[in-house]
């Protein structure tokens, strides 16, 4: 699958996205994100943020969805989708992922990783993580070849 993504591949990854958010556990920030990943092999993966009340084990809904994926033996993606807003609002700003999901994304979908932070399917940024990451840090620094 490469890096371009025709407008129905976006517009379901964007609604995968949206139908993932709702199951956000929020109790404390009430914002709710929601991803949807898509394995080069085609399969969408999804996952919601999870917060708790020790902070620090919150999880991000992307890093949900790549560890739902990995822990499935499914280690290559093409792109993902994000959205994100306070419970009963809808956002005036996209919602990207945060450093560390930017991190762990580049372990198995590198610089070439589409990512789609959306409003709505007609409202989104498009771009890449090596636009979002530039200069990541991956396995080709240790000169591993992941695949």
């Amino acid at each position: 699958m490469s890096a371009e993504l025709s407008a129905e591949t976006r517009a379901e990854l964007i609604r995968a996205a949206f139908a993932a958010r709702r199951f956000a556990y929020v109790p404390y920030s009430h914002f709710r994100v929601g991803a949807a990943l898509l394995s080069k092999d085609g399969r969408v993966f999804t996952g919601c943020n999870i917060e708790n009340a020790g902070y620090t084990p919150t999880n991000c809904a992307e890093r949900t969805a790549l560890f739902k994926a990995v822990s499935e033996g499914v280690t290559r993606f093409a792109a993902i989708a994000i959205v994100g807003s306070l419970e009963g609002k809808t956002n005036d700003l996209v919602t990207g992922p945060c450093g560390v999901c930017r991190q762990a994304l580049y372990e198995f979908g590198g610089p070439s990783l589409v990512v789609i932070m959306a409003k709505s399917e007609q409202d989104y940024i498009q771009t890449t993580l090596g636009e979002l990451l530039p200069y990541g840090f991956g396995p080709q620094n240790l000169e591993i070849d992941p695949e």
